[in-house]
């Protein structure tokens, strides 16, 4: 969730089950759901498919690479 707000995300506040993330890319709002409800510590990870799901072109469209750049950038 820091790497997606230091990328220029703004945080739309609390949802139903986590927190709303978004970001104009282009013309197109891009809009995702970071679970906090069962990852209250800082230690938790998030499950594989969930990671993969906010990753994937239909949520913030970055993939793998896109993770990578961003923790390299501000890792």
């Amino acid at each position: 969730m820091r790497l997606l707000l230091r990328d220029g995300w703004t945080d739309e506040g609390p949802s139903r089950h986590g927190v709303k993330l978004s970001k104009l890319d282009g013309d197109r709002r891009r809009v995702t759901q970071i679970p906090t409800k069962k990852f209250r510590s800082r230690s938790a990870i998030l499950p594989q498919g969930t990671l993969r799901a906010i990753l994937s072109d239909r949520q913030t469209g970055l993939g793998r690479q896109g993770l990578k750049r961003l923790i390299d950038r501000f890792g």
